[in-house]
């Protein structure tokens, strides 16, 4: 990977620290995304110091704000004339509905909007950069859940789980759709189910009496750096060059992503992010 460059979102903790630093120890010019200046700063500082010639930096930014998307994805171009690997790894679960700073449900706004836009506005890098690749993260709870396309936000009904998990599904309609868009331009895009993992996200925009809670659940799951594996195989791999509109679960378990989705739902879902972040955006013409 030396001589790549790779951006990866939600990168201070969990599976997104973890990607970054692999990607780190294999050479790449890693930029890491995130909100807290502090997290960042700390999250690089951990990687010089396991990797002492890394050549990682932090871009911050609030990803459920469009204007801060819009804003990170100029500040990377200024920096970097192309890219080679995204990893929208960046999302988050929300125990009580709230509104990101442009009105939208933030849930919609974070774990769907940002990463349809940001991908959109890195796309010209990205095909600078081709043979290029798009990584997404899902979860396995998106097979409980479905577009709600008639109230996406939840503001006739909402319920936490099935906004995250509609969320993680509405990643699996996008990625097949762009991935049929992308076709023929040497830009891959595939999704990830990492699995049960042990992060800090139940927790989180939660009260205390979830963080015990959380830690019963982290014994039982997978560490960050065991989840970063896939990841990184469909990062730095040849077996998976040319290969896209999948989600994996592991090296060697991959499926379409219409195996649950229709090419419909996908359209339907893309005119509607489309709509949602202010009009039409280079992977636009319809495949």
């Amino acid at each position: 990977m030396r001589g790549k460059v790779c951006m990866v979102t939600g990168a201070t903790s969990g599976i997104g620290l973890a990607t970054a630093l692999g990607l780190a120890q294999r050479g790449a010019t890693v930029i890491l995304v995130g909100r807290d200046l502090e997290r960042g700063a700390a999250a690089v500082r951990h990687i010089r110091a396991v990797i002492g010639s890394a050549s990682v930096e932090f871009l911050p930014a609030d990803l459920s704000s469009q204007a801060e998307v819009r804003r990170l994805a100029r500040e990377f171009r200024a920096r970097h004339p192309l890219l080679d690997v995204l990893i929208n790894n960046a999302g988050s679960f929300f125990h009580r509905r709230q509104e990101s700073s442009d009105g939208i449900e933030m849930t919609w706004a974070l774990n769907v909007l940002a990463p349809y836009l940001l991908t959109n506005l890195l796309l010209p890098a990205l095909e600078a950069g081709a043979p290029a690749r798009i990584i997404n993260l899902a979860s396995f709870t998106q097979r409980l859940g479905r577009v709600r396309f008639s109230d996406p936000e939840g503001r006739k009904w909402y319920f936490r789980l099935q906004a995250y998990a509609q969320s993680k599904r509405a990643i699996l309609l996008l990625t097949s759709e762009l991935a049929c868009r992308l076709d023929g331009v040497g830009v891959t895009v595939n999704a990830v189910d990492p699995g049960f993992v042990a992060t800090g996200i139940i927790s989180q925009n939660a009260g205390r009496q979830w963080r015990p809670i959380q830690r019963v659940l982290n014994l039982l799951a997978r560490t960050p750096a065991e989840s970063a594996r896939v990841i990184l195989y469909l990062a730095t791999s040849a077996d998976v060059l040319g290969v896209s509109g999948y989600c994996f679960k592991s090296a060697n378990l991959a499926r379409s992503t219409q195996a649950s989705n229709d090419q419909a739902a996908a359209r339907r879902l893309w005119q509607i992010c489309e709509k949602m972040t202010g009009g039409t955006h280079p992977a636009s013409e319809v495949c």
